[in-house]
């Protein structure tokens, strides 16, 4: 399993793409690959994310996932469909998401260019998930749960052949969110503030309590708040160094692997 953060960002960082992951990995003797949120900022990222290998660049995602309908995590999906349509797109893209996902992805598309999706070479299929229930995403097995977000937000499990990855969306974890990290290789969790009680959102010592709970083997932390990134960026890394299992502040580019 390969995980490549194209974005960290949150909604209105200026110096970071919206968070945004491209997971590479096998599903029996299939490569498949995701790429988990594409909002207004992340699109662009994807193209020219040194961590995405040119052919990938070039044939895009099997699949897209959207944990949420806020525009720093969906908003980038015109511009993702039409680079594709553009670099000779002719296989399917599915885009996952929750309850009304199909018609959410008709109106930011056709309000970005109307005539985009009639002219696509390449199926267009979107799929609704639902918490609690088992699904798959380009082959994986997934499973989804409602995180602690102003807007219902989906926490993902994705299960590849090498091992699990959990990431979060936005929003603090709820319980449900939990037992869906419990023994990933990656947790990759909202981080937004330095203590737990902002509304909408999760903290880094909620992150941290998540995935050392979880066992899980490594956390990610992404989506902190512009301002805190900035100006305190080395005392949360002192503090993620600080954690019991392996804990960082990833940047644009930087890959996971398992």
């Amino acid at each position: 399993m390969r995980v490549t953060f194209v974005g960290v960002g949150e909604a209105f960082d200026e110096a970071l793409p919206n968070t945004s992951l491209f997971l590479v990995g096998m599903t029996g003797e299939r490569r498949r690959s995701v790429l988990l949120d594409c909002g207004f900022t992340a699109a662009a990222a994807f193209f020219s994310c040194a961590g995405v290998s040119e052919a990938d660049r070039r044939d895009g995602p099997d699949a897209v996932w959207i944990s949420h309908f806020h525009g720093d995590h969906f908003f980038g999906l015109p511009y993702l469909l039409a680079r594709l349509q553009e670099q000779g797109r002719v296989r399917p893209l599915f885009v996952h998401g929750g309850e009304g996902v199909a018609d959410k992805v008709a109106t930011v598309t056709d309000l970005a260019y109307p005539n985009l999706r009639a002219s696509l070479d390449f199926e267009l299929r979107c799929i609704t998930a639902w918490p609690g229930k088992p699904f798959a995403v380009a082959g994986f097995a997934a499973q989804a749960a409602l995180t602690g977000h102003g807007a219902p937000c989906l926490g993902l499990r994705l299960t590849t052949r090498f091992g699990a990855l959990y990431y979060g969306g936005d929003g603090a974890a709820t319980a449900a969110g939990a037992e869906l990290a419990a023994g990933c290789a990656l947790v990759v969790q909202e981080g937004y503030g330095l203590e737990a009680g902002v509304a909408g959102h999760g903290s880094v010592p909620e992150a941290l309590a998540l995935a050392e709970s979880a066992w899980a083997e490594a956390l990610a932390v992404v989506h902190v708040r512009r301002e805190l990134r900035r100006e305190r960026g080395g005392e949360i890394g002192r503090q993620l160094a600080a954690a019991s299992i392996r804990a960082f502040l990833p940047g644009p580019g930087d890959v996971f692997e398992v």
